[in-house]
């Protein structure tokens, strides 16, 4: 005799919780495997172990004919190797950046429930408890709190995997004396948030941030005589279309914003792309020493003359120290037609040997040369198995 629904349901509830346990424990088991590693000094990645940890999983299931897709195995135990190696990251970096503060201040573009603020949390939730949301206008204003000092930490995306560099950003990195000191990937996942409406057809605007409008721009193509209204932020957007109450507008952002504006989702992932993933930086007044044993990125700002190769001569020095470069970027200078300068970032330590000798090569083949950052690499790529 077949079990009915809610007998199924109630199994289905008690194994999700011994999975919950069993993953507490492994999450556990990170401290112990980073306070090993902080004695022999070995790095905390270890990608050849990974590799061959996922292909015995898969091998061991296959054994055991558990009848899962080795896809799946793999994408799930990814994750988890994920959340080992930012965990041991970031116990790392407590210890040799001691915060005495009770409560950190995070300042981020838009209102509760933006993507930036649900990026701030994710942040903060990693090095600290108890966290002051400040929100605003701007990215400009981002900036001013972290040097006035009424924020610890600005939080601004940098680009994107469908919209691209948000320039913005970029040309405010020029003028500060403000360092990079973290980053983290937040996964976008628009949706169209409505207060009463169950018809599409009957919805003719949107509300929403200029980069969610291009990153949704094949969605709303395909409707019809759709008006645009852009707003500061898609959390403004969201606050709008929950005050105006009407049932031909809706606005274009997240899930969870739009719970706190009491919106819900008509229709969900809009993105041009699937895999629609923002980059974050995390900006403070100071920089912060960056464990040998983590992999860490460096943000260069750079310029070079107007020779023919010059710029070409300048990377040349990262190849000669077989340092991988992730990113290169170019930006007008202001005052300067047709001039650029450059970003440049590179996976490595600013404060290893190697990377100091090559910054010191730079400087014969530049004519400016700035060090925004060295920062953790949080964005734990997966590794690749056959």
């Amino acid at each position: 005799m077949a079990l009915d629904l809610s007998e199924i349901r109630q199994q289905i509830t008690q194994i999700d919780r011994s999975l919950l346990k069993l993953l507490s424990e492994r999450h556990r088991l990170a401290f112990d495997v980073v306070r090993s590693k902080e004695i022999t000094q070995k790095p905390l990645r270890d990608v050849e172990r990974e590799q061959a940890l996922l292909q015995e999983l898969v091998q061991f299931a296959e054994n055991e004919n558990y009848q899962l897709e080795p896809q799946y195995i793999t994408q799930i135990f990814q994750r988890i190797i994920e959340d080992s190696v930012v965990t041991q990251q970031v116990y790392l970096q407590k210890k040799l950046n001691e915060q005495r503060e009770q409560s950190i201040h995070i300042a981020f573009l838009g209102k509760r429930g933006s993507y930036s603020h649900l990026a701030s949390r994710n942040y903060a939730t990693r090095y600290q408890e108890q966290l002051v949301e400040l929100s605003c206008d701007s990215f400009e204003q981002i900036f001013e709190r972290v040097q006035s000092g009424e924020a610890d930490f600005g939080v601004l995306p940098l680009e994107n995997t469908t919209s691209g560099s948000i320039n913005e950003v970029y040309d405010l990195l020029q003028h500060t004396e403000l360092s990079l000191v973290g980053e983290l990937a937040y996964p976008i996942k628009h949706c169209v948030l409505v207060n009463d409406q169950d018809d599409l057809s009957q919805i003719d605007t949107l509300y929403s941030h200029p980069q969610v409008i291009q990153q949704c721009s094949q969605f709303i193509s395909s409707l019809d005589r759709v008006h645009i209204e852009y707003c500061e932020s898609s959390s403004h957007a969201m606050q709008l279309v929950s005050s105006l109450n009407k049932p031909n507008i809706a606005a274009l952002g997240n899930e969870d914003g739009g719970n706190l504006y009491g919106l819900r989702v008509l229709k969900t992932d809009i993105a041009n792309q699937p895999n629609n993933i923002t980059r974050f930086i995390v900006i403070a007044r100071n920089s912060v020493a960056v464990s040998p044993q983590i992999a860490s990125k460096t943000l260069l700002l750079m310029t070079t003359s107007q020779q023919a190769g010059a710029l070409v001569d300048a990377l040349y020095v990262f190849k000669k120290h077989q340092i991988k470069m992730t990113k290169l970027e170019s930006r007008p200078i202001y005052g300067k037609p047709w001039e650029e300068m450059f970003y440049l970032e590179i996976e490595a330590n600013v404060d290893q040997p190697s990377t100091q000798q090559a910054l010191e090569e730079l400087k014969a083949y530049s004519t400016f040369l700035k060090v925004l950052g060295c920062y953790p690499s949080e964005i734990v790529k997966p590794v690749d198995v056959d």
